[in-house]
């Protein structure tokens, strides 16, 4: 009998789609992992190390879950990755092969990549390194800091030259040529003698000035206070940093999620440049927690309800609760705090914002009982990144019971503070310092009260050794001058020991000891602190401390008792700042004894 040849052409075709779809399937499957190799014969170890980091066939390659098509895919791409890395090394004549089981990875079609892959070797041959024949850039303005191996005889690194092209432009940016860019480049190899000519010509563009601040998309804050709040110089000459620092107002007012600021493409009348600014406001409504932990102190939670943009201003409404001494075995009684902070940026200029607060506490210490409230105005100015103060007019009545019996008394005051912080991260420092200096005259205003003045001041300094060790160092010091023991408030007056003075010292175990067994806080206060912060494996960190407190009966250091603890933490990173677990025991005084446990959120200090 006759064939039916259109039944053997469909089944024909339906043996081939299936055959396809197998083809499809198996270049699919996830490879077993693939023995993998980069060799560079002459390569220094900086070289090496920057091929590897560039080599993402060999990294899919060691991948359990990559497919054939991954490998081959990040294996052709990777002749521009690691001709990138020899480039920014200054090798400009490099031989460079990507084998997958054998094969050139070039001549391999991403349509027939193979099933499996067994094996990725990579070889380069970098060739000599390039050095600068001719190095120029021009015209550069004034004060321009090219980086210095932009020079004939220098290793010729394409990161060099991009460096250069930037410092160019960021000088002339700098000058108030917002518009400034690069308008030629003429990069030559010269291989015979391993050399690079590199011309780069800059065009500065005019001069410009800042424009208006348009305000691009919605946002809960009115249009003239963001205009207020980020203060950009509307008319006088451009300048990088005084638009970073509209954008750090925006971003320090906490009403915004994020703040972007972007320059227009095209001048208006007289070299004007508007300001595009588009922000995203952040939740307007905030709740948070917190809880401490100490075995002879007890527990401490806290808890916080904020509101960031109250009238539209982006004015922070926060009230804040707090209970202490929880359990505690030796912190007196449990202690209450409630207080509220109302804060407005940008009252008098962008840097300068007001505040009022208000608070009820009752303190119960081991030595006194205090209940006390107060309430003030203030401002706030900031005057760089890292420089800030304030300054605030408060009263306060105290009602006090202690060891010299009990009383009132009402002050009026004048606290004012500056703070230098360059941290890099408040948290959890590894590096910069800290200075917090206070001082806050005392006006009696009615009781008991004596006029004088609290001095306070708390300096801390971090310091980084290699990638895995922190050493951190912390002095406190407080005074109180003029007044009386008996005619200041008792939380003003100082003593030690405890998590926030001396670890493994009972909680404010130090005071100031009175005939007949009394005691009372010191006119003058000392701390140190030293930690040796070591990284573990993973998240886990390793503290080694040492603390030391002193108190005296005078307003400067003479007389007085000293003690010390010491011990070992345990810290575990979350992201956005360490667990915190210590354990401490005395090391010298006459205040306690035992072993003292710590636990809370962030580092010590």
């Amino acid at each position: 009998m006759g064939r039916d040849w259109g039944s053997v052409l469909a089944e024909s075709n339906h043996i081939v789609r299936c055959a396809a779809c197998a083809v499809s399937l198996l270049a699919a499957l996830p490879a077993a992992a693939a023995d993998t190799r980069l060799s560079a014969p002459g390569a220094p170890d900086g070289l090496r190390e920057a091929l590897l980091a560039s080599a993402l066939s060999l990294e899919a390659a060691r991948a359990p879950d990559s497919t054939a098509q991954d490998i081959l895919a990040a294996a052709r791409a990777d002749y521009a990755r690691l001709i990138g890395a020899l480039y920014a090394q200054g090798y400009y004549a490099p031989v460079i092969h990507i084998r997958v089981d054998g094969r050139e990875a070039a001549d391999i079609s991403a349509l027939s990549a193979p099933d499996r892959i067994g094996r990725v070797e990579i070889v380069v041959e970098p060739g000599r390194p390039y050095a600068f024949s001719e190095a120029r850039i021009g015209p550069v303005a004034p004060d321009t800091d090219l980086p210095g191996g932009f020079v004939p005889g220098a290793p010729a690194r394409s990161t060099t030259i991009s460096r250069a092209a930037k410092a160019g432009i960021d000088g002339w940016r700098a000058a108030g040529h917002a518009k400034a860019r690069v308008t030629d480049q003429r990069i030559t190899a010269h291989h015979p003698s391993a050399t690079l000519a590199a011309r780069l010509d800059l065009a500065p563009g005019p001069p410009v000035v800042f424009g208006d601040l348009v305000i691009e998309g919605p946002s809960a804050v009115r249009p003239g206070r963001l205009r207020a709040i980020a203060g950009l110089p509307t008319g006088d000459r451009f300048d990088p940093e005084a638009l970073e620092r509209s954008a750090e107002r925006l971003r320090r007012s906490g009403a915004f999620r994020s703040v972007s600021l972007a320059e227009a493409e095209t001048l208006g009348p007289g070299g004007g440049m508007d300001i595009a600014l588009t922000v995203s406001d952040d939740q307007p409504r905030r709740i948070g927690f917190g809880a401490e932990l100490s075995s002879l102190e007890g527990v401490a939670l806290s808890a916080f309800w904020m509101h960031r943009n109250l009238l539209g201003g982006a004015e922070r409404l926060r009230f804040d609760a707090e209970i202490g001494g929880i359990g505690g075995t030796e912190s007196g009684g449990q202690d209450y705090t409630l207080s509220v902070r109302f804060d407005r940026p940008a009252v008098i200029g962008p840097d300068t914002g007001f505040y009022a607060l208000a608070a009820i506490e009752r303190l119960d210490e081991p030595d006194f009982r205090e209940d006390t409230g107060r309430f003030g105005v203030g401002l706030t100015h900031v005057f760089s990144d890292r420089l800030s103060g304030a300054a605030a007019l408060t009263f306060s009545y105290s009602d006090v019971r202690d060891d010299l019996g009990s009383r009132s008394m009402s002050h009026a005051m004048l606290p004012v503070s500056l703070t230098w912080d360059d941290r890099d991260s408040a948290l959890n420092s590894r590096s910069g310092s800290y200075l917090d200096l206070g001082v806050t005259p005392l006006f009696a205003a009615g009781g008991d009260a004596e006029s004088g003045a609290h001095v306070t001041a708390d300096a801390r300094l971090y310091r980084e050794f290699g990638d895995r060790v922190v050493l951190a160092g912390r002095m406190q010091f407080g005074s109180v001058l003029g007044a009386g023991a008996d005619g200041v408030p008792p939380a003003m007056l100082f003593f030690s020991g405890g998590g926030g003075s001396v670890r493994g010292q009972p909680y404010e175990s130090l005071a100031v000891e009175l005939p007949g067994g009394a005691r009372i806080g010191g006119r003058s206060f000392v701390g140190l602190s030293a930690e040796a912060r070591i990284a573990l494996r993973g998240k886990f960190g390793l503290v080694a401390f040492a603390d030391a407190g002193f108190v005296g009966p005078d307003s400067w250091v003479g007389d007085g008792d000293w003690h010390s603890g010491a011990g070992l933490g345990l810290r575990y990173d979350t992201g956005i700042g360490p667990i915190r677990v210590d354990i401490a025991a005395p090391v010298s005084g006459n205040t306690g004894d035992g072993v003292q446990i710590y636990i809370g959120i962030g580092q010590a200090f």
